[in-house]
């Protein structure tokens, strides 16, 4: 079974896949597939993205997407398998990882799916302003998404105690929260990623003031003259 057949697996029989990872089967397997398929399909809708300013910037944003999804797992998988087994999950470390590995395939397959309409406009719309919003927008649904499943396989493969347990619910979901916000304020960090018109060519910037969010508001108003 190649890397690209785990993954249409997931898609196509998601509920047997997560079967699989409750009842451990093959999870090694699994989550080296998805990481492999997850990288490049990230870091493909990478290279669109830093096209839009140089070559320079294509190589480095298709190296710097996929590190930005696996890196932010890496950071907040800990919080979740510690704090979830305090409050009395029976999942091990490898099902875990599975199941984020799984979130983090859906997603950039979601991403690559959304990358010909990316690079129509790209092509189509001069405007850096338009193409970083247009971009925002394509990650924020593709990661709801993403969550939005990984919520729900958390509450399938932990059975159906765990699923009505409140707390453990409330916990999840406030590490979903964390999960959002370390991932936006890593993209922040590791910018940039399309590379500001007359800016010249950087791998990192050099100053990290400011925010995610902040920068999106600002372009907002740009993108309407303000």
């Amino acid at each position: 079974m190649t890397h690209f057949s785990v993954l249409i697996l997931l898609l196509r029989d998601r509920k047997n896949f997560l079967e699989d990872i409750r009842h451990d089967v093959k999870l090694e397997r699994k989550i080296g597939s998805l990481l492999v398929a997850s990288c490049i399909f990230f870091a493909i809708y990478g290279a669109i993205i830093g096209s839009s300013s140089s070559w320079l910037q294509l190589l480095s944003s298709a190296i710097k997407l996929p590190a930005l999804y696996l890196v932010t797992l890496i950071i907040c998988l800990p919080t979740l398998y510690f704090f979830d087994i305090l409050f009395g999950s029976k999942l091990n470390f490898r099902q875990y990882a599975a199941m984020l590995m799984t979130t983090v395939g859906i997603i950039s397959v979601l991403m690559f799916s959304f990358a010909p309409v990316v690079l129509f406009f790209l092509i189509s719309i001069q405007g850096y302003n338009f193409f970083l919003l247009l971009n925002v927008a394509v990650m924020s649904l593709t990661g709801i998404i993403g969550i939005r499943l990984f919520y729900r396989g958390m509450k399938q493969i932990a059975g159906p105690d765990a699923a009505e347990d409140k707390l453990r619910n409330r916990l999840l979901q406030g590490w979903l929260v964390l999960y959002g916000l370390v991932g936006s304020q890593l993209g922040w960090t590791l910018r940039p990623f399309f590379g500001a018109p007359g800016e010249p060519f950087q791998i990192f910037r050099p100053e990290i003031d400011g925010n995610f969010y902040a920068q999106v508001v600002t372009s907002i108003f740009s993108l309407l003259g303000y």
